[in-house]
């Protein structure tokens, strides 16, 4: 029997004391007293080399019980059992070496057994099943340690990793750590994505990825997740928001009563009647309705148990109501959803809608794209219409009736009536489906049954109807966009050339109008005096000698002169009908301004006397009135152009005036108006020059200053 590993340390402490000599000096010794051996040895294992004097004999000591493991063959030490570390890490044997005298004396080897690692590590419980709430807290113990550690007789550390086998389920839980195999809830439940999983905890003696032999345990636990009341009910029907089963959004009902009528039945309602569940659907807690707002003069009632709407009395007014109801759970008020119910009071439909044909036929072409219309049969070019009558309206229409297709999903009724396909038709023949008008208020329908007529596709009938009503839709958006981008660049064209030549639109029609004046042309310049208000600014001339400019406005254009001639006329209305008289002074002159009211001597240029002897002057005759006499002081201008021309004539001078005036605004822009004028008579270089206009008034032959 093997030592008591409790045992083991004194033995070794008073071995030496039992020994009195050495094996050295007794005649006996062993290659090695200490020798290792690793465990799960073989049969007959070599321990030690024994070397023996002559004269002397070896054995091995029975009193000790680790003696049985060992004999001697030869001069080895053997062992002759299999050795398990995990039972008897360290075996202690003696040897008597005994002379022929009969003394002996003993010999100690101590062998210790090599742990190697040849255990699996062992789960106390390899199969779990827990239940798990669904409102169980994150972070929360699932599992505890106790239950998932796992031994291993090698001694050695255990590692721990846990995996989900149900899809969807990882990251649901996980275990504390890699030495800790406490399974807790990581993320929050819902018992609508998974009802159950399984998961999987493996033990291993060794390190994840170490290159050494690693032993391994594997565990099951099964998860069973169990609802819980979390959810408020449910108003039916409802759609799934994004395909989350967790939250469903409910349509708003709606209903209609007749004015001044009591209904004894329960309202219909649609999509349905008021209906709420318990999403819960395990627990299926009791359902309780009631009316919680828009209910007045408590016109309503609704069931506590069955949600059924019914009247109490009857309504007056044409008023809608807007109801909301309440559904909440009998066990539990907190949850709760709120519904809402429109009423709609119309007036009583004495007259169902129908159709005044019972059959209506139309024809369309294989291969048209969806949206397309479908034809009448016998007029290919007149779309298929269904109309409902109603004869409760005098003119048999109702705005309130809808139209659908019901039996079909290849054609689709807008809501005039209008039949058009919904997919692209493969194959011809004849296809017989139902039309549904329907009273929105009142909620009667009628139906009616279309035979369609398709038709397979020629080169006539792909021309005629190679447009669908979208095709025809994006070309009338085409064009309007086109249409909206040709009047901006038309507003962007005025805008620039208003801009560039400075000229309003008023000013450009005024021009237009002045050419289409009966009797000839008129000088704008001369126009632009036609008005009563006068207006004169006087300007100090500065010394550079820059010229300042005096206007008026006229109370009314000049008519023809009774003493001039028509040819005088006709001169005067294509030339200007004001004239400048310029006068010099001397730079070094001063500058005598004038007194209120009093008025400048004015020369008038329309004279045919001959200020010959006024040095300095300037004057303009008609040719008729030039001295022939005066020579070179008198410039005369011939007037050679065809009467066809007086309209070009008229149009340069006007075009030359606007230059002027474009020349002035600009003068005026920077302190002052500059004009320049070439004189025949020598003038000082600094001379101030000043600008008289002056008009003859052509009734009472008086001249005016400007």
């Amino acid at each position: 029997m093997a030592v008591s590993r409790w045992l083991l340390t004194p033995v070794l402490v008073l071995l030496p004391l039992m020994t009195g000599v050495s094996a050295q000096q007794q005649g006996c010794s062993v290659s090695n007293s200490n020798p290792k051996v690793p465990e799960n040895n073989p049969v007959n294992y070599v321990v030690t080399t024994i070397y023996v004097q002559p004269g002397f004999t070896v054995s091995i000591d029975p009193r000790f019980p680790d003696g049985s493991f060992f004999t001697i063959q030869g001069d080895e030490l053997l062992l002759t059992k299999v050795v398990d570390y995990e039972e008897d890490p360290l075996l202690v044997v003696y040897l008597n070496c005994e002379d022929s005298t009969g003394q002996s004396d003993s010999l100690e080897i101590i062998v210790t057994i090599l742990n190697l690692n040849d255990n699996d590590p062992q789960f106390q419980q390899p199969n779990l099943t827990r239940s798990v709430r669904e409102d169980t807290e994150v972070n929360a113990t699932i599992v505890a340690r106790e239950d998932l550690t796992a031994t291993d007789a090698d001694l050695d550390i255990i590692y721990y990793e846990l995996t989900a086998t149900v899809q969807g389920t990882d990251g649901y839980f996980a275990i504390k750590g890699v030495n800790n195999p406490e399974i807790y809830l990581q993320k929050a439940l819902d018992y609508d994505k998974f009802q159950s999983t399984r998961l999987l905890l493996y033990a291993r003696d060794r390190p994840v990825g170490s290159a050494d032999l690693t032993r391994t345990a594997t565990a099951t636990i099964t998860l069973l997740i169990t609802q819980a009341d979390t959810r408020a009910p449910w108003f039916l029907p409802c759609a799934l928001l994004h395909n989350d089963t967790s939250v469903c959004i409910s349509s708003p009902y709606s209903g209609i009563v007749n004015i001044s009528e009591l209904a004894v039945e329960p309202l219909t309602l649609r999509p349905g009647p008021i209906y709420a569940v318990d999403p819960d659907y395990t627990i299926n807690e009791k359902i309780v309705y009631s009316i919680v707002g828009g209910n007045t003069d408590e016109v309503f009632s609704v069931d506590a148990d069955t949600g059924n709407l019914t009247m109490n009395k009857i309504v007056t007014s044409p008023d809608s109501f807007l109801l909301q109801v309440m559904a909440t759970q009998a066990n539990n008020v907190r949850k709760y959803s709120v519904a809402t119910i429109e009423i709609k009071v119309i007036n009583k439909s004495l007259y169902p809608p129908h159709f005044e044909t019972g059959l209506y036929s139309g024809t369309v072409v294989v291969g048209l794209a969806p949206r397309s219309f479908v034809f009448q049969a016998g007029d290919p070019s007149t779309p298929l219409t269904v109309t409902a009558a109603d004869e409760d309206f005098p003119d048999k229409f109702n705005p309130n009736i809808e139209y659908y297709i019901k039996n079909s999903t290849d054609f689709i009724a807008t809501r005039d009536g209008l039949i058009l396909t919904n997919v692209v038709l493969q194959s011809p023949g004849t296809v017989a489906i139902e039309a549904v008008g329907r009273d929105v208020l009142s909620l009667q329908e009628a139906s009616t049954v279309i035979e369609v007529e398709v038709l397979p596709a020629t080169d006539e009938a792909s021309s005629d109807k190679m447009y669908s009503a979208q095709d025809m839709a994006i070309l009338g958006g085409t064009l309007a966009a086109l249409l909206l981008i040709a009047l901006v660049f038309l507003g962007v064209l005025v805008w620039k050339s208003s801009k560039w030549y400075g000229k309003p639109v008023k000013h450009l029609l005024k021009k237009k109008l002045s050419k289409e004046v009966s009797g000839g042309h008129h000088n704008e310049y001369y126009q632009e005096y036609e008005y009563p208000d006068v207006s004169t600014t006087q300007d100090k001339t500065p010394e550079n000698g820059s010229v300042q400019l005096e206007t008026g406005v006229l109370e009314q254009p000049v008519p023809p002169l009774p003493s001039r001639s028509a040819g005088e006329t006709e001169s005067l209305s294509r030339g200007p009908t004001a004239s400048s008289t310029i006068s010099i002074q001397g730079e070094k002159e001063e500058e005598v301004e004038e007194e209120p009211g009093q008025e400048k001597e004015v020369k008038s240029i329309l004279k045919t006397d001959r200020h010959v002897a006024d040095d300095g002057y300037k004057a303009v005759w008609f040719k008729t009135d030039v001295d022939p006499e005066a020579g070179e002081r008198v410039e005369v201008i011939e007037n050679n152009a065809a009467a066809d021309d007086d309209d070009d004539d008229s149009d340069q001078y006007l075009q030359k005036n606007e230059e002027e005036e474009e020349d002035s605004d600009l003068d005026d822009q920077h302190g002052g108006l500059g004009l320049s004028f070439a004189s025949e008579s020598s003038s000082p270089p600094a001379a101030q020059e000043t600008v008289n206009v002056s008009y003859m008034d052509a009734v009472t032959g008086e001249e005016s200053e400007l």
